[in-house]
C-alpha cells in the first residue's frame, strides 16, 4: 500500500479560478500561466481545466511541445523566449509564440534568415520597466521593436512588461504607477497589443488589463498578496492531506524531533504525520504552523524531518493512528502555511514531490 500522503487536484476549482481571472478583466484575453508543470498541478490537468483560456503561457520549450502533444491547439507563449538557435525550428514547427528580451535573441532571429514562408512568429517584446530581470530598458525599446519589424518571419509584436509591486502599488522603491508610466511612454504609437497584468494586477488593478492578462498563481487558489484567496473569491485547487501514523504521550521536559527544538512544558499527546520535507512540506516551518486533524485546528511541534512531522493532539482527544490530517487546501489556505514558514504559496505548490500520490476531483 502507498503512504497515506495524497494531493488532490480539484479541476472544478481550477476552472472557477480561471473564470474569476476573466471576470476581473472582461475586455481582455487571458493567458493561463502553466510554468513549472502548472505550479505543480500537472500539465495534463491544466490542458483540461483551462480549456476556456485564450492561451497557455510557460517557460519550458519542451513542455510547450508537450502541450501540443496533449492536444492544445490554441496559442502557447514562452515567457522567457528561446534559449539558443536550435530552439527556433521548434518554435516554427509547433507554432509557439515567444518573448524577446535581449539583443542576443534578436540577433539569433536575424541570423536564422527565415522568410515569411518558413515561419510566421508572433513575438512578445519584453520591456524592463523597473523590475530589472529581463527586457529592454525603455530608452532601448523602440530600437528593438524596429529590428523585429524588419524581419520577414515576424508576423506581430505584442508589447509586454512585468510588474514588481502590483500587490503593493505605493511601494516607495518602485511604485506601480511609475512602471505603468514608463511602459506607456515607451510603447506610445507602436502597433500591437499590450500585456502587463499578472495575477496581482488582474485581481487589484482592472484598469491595467490592456489586451491580455497573464493569470498565474491565482488560477491555483493562491494569492500574490493584497488579500486572501477567500476575499478574492478563489478556491484552493490542491489539497494535501495525510494521516497520523503514530502517537506518543510526553511529559514536561521531553523534547521532540531533531535538534530537540521543541521541549514540552506540560504533559502532551502528540501525533506523527506521514509527510516531510522530501514530500515538499517546508523544513523551516516553525512550531505551531497550522494543520487540521479530524477537522480540528492544531499546530506542528518540533523540526520537520524528511518523511515525518509532528503535531499537537492534546486538545483532540479522539485523534489517533489513522486520523485525517490536512496540511493545506480547502480547509487550510496554502498561503497561511507558507506565510508561517516564511515563504509563499507558489513555492509549496511547485515543491510537491513526485513521490506524493496525486488524485483528481472534478
Amino acid at each position: 500500500m502507498p503512504r497515506p500522503l495524497v494531493a488532490t487536484i480539484d479541476i472544478s476549482a481550477l476552472q472557477h479560478n480561471l473564470a474569476v481571472a476573466r471576470s476581473r478583466a472582461p475586455d481582455a484575453k487571458v493567458w493561463a500561466v502553466v510554468k513549472a508543470q502548472a505550479y505543480g498541478h500537472g500539465l495534463g490537468r491544466a490542458v483540461r481545466a483551462f480549456a476556456d483560456a485564450d492561451g497557455l503561457a510557460l517557460i519550458e520549450v519542451n513542455y510547450a511541445v508537450q502541450l501540443r502533444e496533449l492536444g492544445w491547439s490554441k496559442p502557447i507563449l514562452l515567457l522567457e523566449g528561446f534559449f539558443d538557435a536550435d530552439d527556433i525550428p521548434v518554435l516554427a514547427r509547433h507554432g509557439l509564440q515567444f518573448a524577446v528580451h535581449c539583443d542576443e535573441q534578436i540577433g539569433l532571429l536575424e541570423a536564422a534568415g527565415l522568410d515569411a514562408q518558413a515561419a510566421q512568429f508572433d513575438v512578445h517584446l519584453k520591456m524592463n520597466s523597473g523590475m530589472n530581470r529581463l527586457g529592454f530598458k525603455p530608452e532601448a525599446y523602440r530600437a528593438a521593436y524596429e529590428r523585429l519589424q524588419k524581419l520577414a518571419c515576424v508576423r506581430s509584436i505584442t508589447m509586454i512588461t512585468h510588474f514588481a509591486n502590483a500587490d503593493d502599488p505605493a511601494n516607495p522603491d518602485l511604485p506601480l504607477a511609475e512602471q505603468v508610466r514608463r511602459f506607456n511612454a515607451a510603447t506610445a504609437g507602436l502597433a500591437g497589443a499590450h500585456s502587463a497584468a499578472n495575477s496581482a494586477a488582474d485581481l487589484m488593478h482592472a484598469d491595467l488589463a490592456y489586451e491580455w492578462v497573464r493569470a498565474g498563481v491565482m488560477l491555483y487558489g493562491g494569492t500574490p498578496g493584497g488579500g486572501t484567496a477567500k476575499e478574492f473569491g478563489l478556491r484552493a485547487a490542491m489539497t494535501l492531506e495525510s494521516k497520523i501514523i503514530g502517537v506518543q504521550d510526553i511529559v514536561p521536559g521531553d523534547a521532540v524531533g531533531y535538534g530537540s527544538r521543541f521541549v514540552a512544558d506540560k504533559a502532551m499527546k502528540i501525533g506523527i504525520v506521514a509527510c516531510g520535507y522530501a514530500d515538499g512540506y517546508p523544513r523551516h516551518a516553525p512550531n505551531n504552523t497550522a494543520v487540521i486533524v479530524d477537522g480540528v485546528r492544531t499546530g506542528t511541534i518540533g523540526r520537520v524531518s524528511m518523511d515525518m512531522l509532528t503535531v499537537d493532539l492534546s486538545h483532540i482527544p479522539g485523534a489517533g493512528v489513522g486520523s485525517r490530517v490536512v496540511l493545506w487546501g480547502e480547509e487550510l489556505p496554502i498561503d497561511e502555511v507558507a506565510s508561517a514558514a516564511g515563504t509563499i504559496g507558489y513555492e509549496l505548490m511547485c515543491a510537491l514531490a513526485p513521490r506524493v500520490s496525486v488524485l483528481e476531483k472534478n
